[in-house]
Order: structure tokens, then C-alpha cells, then sequence
């Protein structure tokens, strides 16, 4: 299933220095940290998108039903150092505007920043007590240790190319440390992931809908409206193929770097516009600007997870959020 690394890549400096970090960390000659809380892991191989925050937020969503779950972020491209807990209000420049977006959507889950996770990871036990901590981006973080690795994969992970060269952050057999992979619906048309020897789930987006930045109404039909869709993702195109495929007619798109500042971004007061969730904790909202929201399911992904937490916290003793960090 995976390919091999090729002749000229066995000179790139990239393969060897994450292949030793790796090793070592295999061998036990890293030192790593232990939490008491049931840690889950979202990750993926490559650089870009390819759903983290989604299933991020629908794992954080669906576990907070049943226990105290906090997520941890590094906060990528924040403005600030540290531990920072991130409030439904906060500024985006300040945490991240991921970190921003996912505050803002949940309810009753606590989100902390720190680019030192092992630190953030000390802080969410210590003050926030919660049964399941949710590594945002931690499949390269390694310090941590986990009870699930969830992996994300897309089609073109197993075409790619290691950085510099490529996509990719880590070699496609570091698939092996993964307890779970997790491909979107969408990947699945016109390829079957093969012989990943690890349990498969499907993550479907559904529920789509245009909703209003200033009035938070959905709008109900695109009859004889045409829109500008811009976004700043690691894979914009993606987005434009979803809002073409429900009958949105796109005038206009506008591709911008991931986590794109929006600085002096304004928009044609006659115009329409179509953005993202993540996008728009970055713009003011306004009357003639919409974003595309929509739910997620994972088909029985959530049954095992919980399994996993509470064979976790039966371990320790039930007492949930008591640090056992060394």
C-alpha cells in the first residue's frame, strides 16, 4: 500500500531527521509526558487541509454529551506565547483563528493554546479537571502520550512527495502508529483506501447550509444569486467544488494562503459573498456576507472512542483530571 521512498529522496535530509526523531521516540529515548484524562490524538501526514478542525469539533461535540472534555492547540501563527485559555470572545490574531472558530462553536468544552503542549497539557489537568483531552494537530506532536492516535488521509498522501519536495510531514509507514484512520467522503470517489491494516472510518459532511454573518438566518434558496466565494484553507478548492455542487452560482472566486490575514480585505458592498467558518472569525460580519457551515458524522467512530476513555479512566482510579505527568 504505501510506496517507497525513492532514489533521490534517500538524500533528503527531511526523511532522515524525522526517521531518527521517530526512532528515537520508539526506542524510549525521548522523555515523554503521561496525563490522567483520556488523550485523543487528530492528526494527519501532510501539510494542508484535510478536516482536522471538523472532526476535531465533532469528536469534542459528541464526547462533551457524556464527559468534561478540553481541546489542546499549539494556537498556529497566534500573536501571544504561552498558556492561554480561549473564550468565545476572544481575538483571533491572539490564539489562532482555528482555535477561534472551534471556541465560538462549542458549547461546554474548554480550548487551551500553548505552543509547549506538554505545559498546555499540564495546565488543562491542573485547572480545568477534564476526562478527555483532544490533541488538535498531534500526530507529529510526540511528547504527549496517547490512548488514540487518530490519523486523517487523503488520496493524495499515498501520490506525494516528502517535504521540501512534496506534502508530506512524515513517510507514509508512520501510518503504523496510528490506532485509526479516518478518510473524507469525499476522497472515496474513485478510490478505496487498500491494506492500511488499520480500522477505516468515513467522515461524512451533511446538513449543508448558507448562513448570514450579521443575522445568523440561513438562507434558504440561491434562485437568481450570485456569489464571490473566497476562502483561505489548505485546500480551497475543495470548498468551491461543494458550494458548485449544491447549485450555488460562483461569479467569482478568490484563493488565499492558509490562514490568511484578511488585513485589507473589504468587500463590494454590491456584492454577495460565500466564506468559510474559519475565515470569518477573521472579518467583520456583515449584511451581504454568508459562510458555509453543514454537521459531521463518523459512523461508529464515537462508540470506540468512548471505549477508549472509559477503559482510561477506570485505569486511574475514576478520578478524572488528576495529573500523572512525568
Amino acid at each position: 500500500m504505501y510506496a517507497g521512498i525513492g532514489f533521490v529522496e534517500l538524500f533528503n535530509p527531511y526523511l532522515w531527521a524525522v526517521s531518527l526523531r521517530n526512532l528515537l521516540y520508539d526506542k524510549g529515548f525521548i522523555e515523554t509526558c503521561r496525563f490522567s484524562p483520556a488523550v485523543i490524538s487528530v492528526g494527519n501526514l501532510s501539510v494542508g487541509g484535510t478536516g482536522k478542525s471538523s472532526l476535531v469539533r465533532y469528536l469534542a461535540k459528541e464526547l462533551s454529551k457524556d464527559f468534561k472534555v478540553c481541546i489542546l492547540s499549539r494556537g498556529y501563527k497566534r500573536k501571544s506565547k504561552g498558556t492561554l485559555l480561549v473564550s468565545k470572545e476572544e481575538d483571533w490574531t491572539l490564539v489562532g483563528d482555528e482555535p477561534c472558530m472551534l471556541a465560538r462553536l462549542l458549547k461546554d468544552v474548554s480550548l487551551v493554546v500553548d505552543e509547549k503542549r506538554c505545559r498546555g497539557a499540564s495546565f488543562c489537568v491542573r485547572e480545568l479537571k477534564p476526562d478527555v483531552l483532544i490533541l488538535d494537530d498531534g500526530f507529529q506532536h510526540r511528547r504527549i502520550e496517547r490512548d488514540f492516535n487518530l490519523l486523517l488521509v487523503r488520496k493524495r498522501d499515498f501520490e506525494d512527495r516528502l517535504l521540501p519536495f512534496g506534502r508530506l510531514r512524515e513517510p507514509l509507514w508512520e501510518i503504523k502508529r496510528a490506532d485509526a484512520v479516518v478518510v473524507s467522503y469525499f476522497e472515496l470517489e474513485g478510490w478505496k483506501p487498500k491494506g492500511l491494516e488499520k480500522p477505516v472510518f468515513v467522515m461524512e459532511r451533511k446538513n449543508w447550509k448558507l448562513i448570514n454573518s450579521l443575522t445568523g438566518k440561513e438562507l434558504t434558496t440561491f434562485d437568481g444569486l450570485e456569489f464571490i466565494a473566497f476562502a483561505g484553507l489548505g485546500d480551497n478548492s475543495q470548498f468551491f467544488r461543494v458550494l458548485e455542487s449544491l447549485g450555488v452560482r460562483l461569479f467569482k472566486t478568490l484563493s488565499f494562503p492558509d490562514h490568511y490575514h484578511y488585513k485589507n480585505f473589504e468587500l463590494d458592498p454590491k456584492a454577495l459573498y460565500i466564506t468559510t467558518l474559519k475565515d470569518l472569525v477573521k472579518l467583520k460580519p456583515s449584511e451581504n456576507l454568508y459562510y458555509l457551515d453543514f454537521d459531521v458524522e463518523v459512523e461508529g467512530l464515537i462508540e470506540v472512542v468512548k471505549g477508549v476513555i472509559i477503559n482510561k479512566l477506570q485505569r486511574v482510579g475514576s478520578s478524572a483530571g488528576r495529573a500523572t505527568d512525568s
